[in-house]
């Protein structure tokens, strides 16, 4: 009797420490994996960021041009300004 409780003994220590072993690999592999989600998401943020910033620029950009032009319009609309205008970039130029 004794032999069979030091053998129970011995499996259930041996279970238990394989059990240990088990929960200790399976959050191994649950924080390497967790760990790659991480930099996925990171590096897709990242990247979107980027993407923004880019649509960002350009949309700074076209709304830009689109003012100078409405100003150059508004002083161009006359003749008079035209005339003025032409006259200051000749002046400029016989300067340089």
């Amino acid at each position: 009797i004794r032999e069979a409780r030091a053998e129970r003994d011995a499996i259930l220590k041996e279970s238990k420490e394989a059990a240990t072993r088990m929960v200790e690999e399976a959050k191994a592999k649950a924080k390497v994996e967790a760990d790659k989600i991480l930099e996925s998401t990171r590096n897709t943020i990242n990247s979107e960021k980027a993407a923004a910033m880019l649509e960002l620029r350009t949309q700074v950009a076209t709304l830009s041009l689109e003012i100078a032009e409405k100003v150059i319009r508004g002083e161009m609309a006359s003749d008079e300004k035209q005339k003025s205008l032409a006259d200051k970039l000749a002046g400029d130029i016989n300067l340089n």
